[in-house]
């Protein structure tokens, strides 16, 4: 592992641990976090990342495992759907690692995220709202297609893989400005 890779490693690790203490706030930090290592793939020149997809797959696993431990404190249908959302994208994360096709990452969204962030602020803005089965599900769908999207954008059309973090933010500010 080069110093670049451990460095990411340590940010993405202790970048997920706040979820643990707040769930919606946590949560967010550890998305921005997540994509932090885009910047510091930009920034650092320590020996580099030798295969940047399959780092940031097995980093994801420290958010999504604070994430499961929050999911574990639920109840009900959120929970139950936050389960069998992480399952599935543990069933794509060892098919990606067997196969190392980034469509496999398409096929199976991380869904799980986004839930977990959705439910983790209905929580904490509308506490008194009740997400049964039906609910859950209509607000589910939504969800689903946003991450497909955002899943195809990354990993099946890859708009993003020739450009650097810093050209994305420095397009934008010249775009808004």
């Amino acid at each position: 592992m080069t110093t670049e890779e451990l460095i990411i490693a340590v940010v993405r690790v202790a970048g997920s641990l706040p979820v643990l203490r707040w769930a919606l706030a946590g949560g967010l930090l550890a998305i921005v976090v997540d994509l932090s290592d885009l910047f510091q793939l930009n920034l650092l020149d320590l020996g580099g990342v030798a295969n940047y997809q399959v780092l940031d797959k097995w980093l994801d696993l420290a958010y999504l495992a604070t994430f499961a431990v929050v999911v574990l404190r639920w109840r009900g249908a959120p929970q139950t759907i936050a389960i069998a959302l992480l399952a599935f994208r543990a069933v794509g994360f060892l098919a990606f690692e067997v196969t190392g096709n980034r469509w496999v990452l398409v096929a199976f969204p991380n869904v799980f995220e986004f839930w977990f962030l959705f439910v983790a602020a209905m929580r904490h803005y509308r506490p008194a709202y009740e997400l049964d089965v039906r609910r859950s599900l209509t607000w589910l769908v939504p969800l689903a297609l946003a991450k497909e999207a955002h899943e195809l954008v990354l990993h099946g059309g890859r708009w993003l893989d020739h450009y650097t973090a810093i050209e994305v933010v420095e397009n934008a500010w010249r775009w808004v400005f």
